[in-house]
């Protein structure tokens, strides 16, 4: 892989029923809905704002984009 190349950024689009809206902690972590994995930002936030939209009318629900690939390889 040339430097050129662009890396993989990995990105996880995840959501559910949170215990307060102002907060990430989950009700119920192993129900969490997995929207899935996308490889750029721009699909990720394609699919968090079609779900997201998709539950607006339910403060609880809060779908979240994870960056994997910051997890994955602290150091980029």
């Amino acid at each position: 892989m040339s430097e050129q190349a662009v890396k993989q950024q990995l990105h996880l689009v995840m959501g559910g029923k949170v215990k307060d809206p102002r907060s990430y902690e989950f009700q119920d972590p192993e129900s969490l809905h997995v929207a899935g994995v996308y490889s750029d930002y721009e699909a990720a936030e394609d699919a968090w704002r079609g779900n997201a939209q998709r539950t607006v009318d339910d403060a609880e629900m809060k779908y979240v984009i994870v960056p994997l690939h910051k997890l994955l390889d602290p150091e980029n």
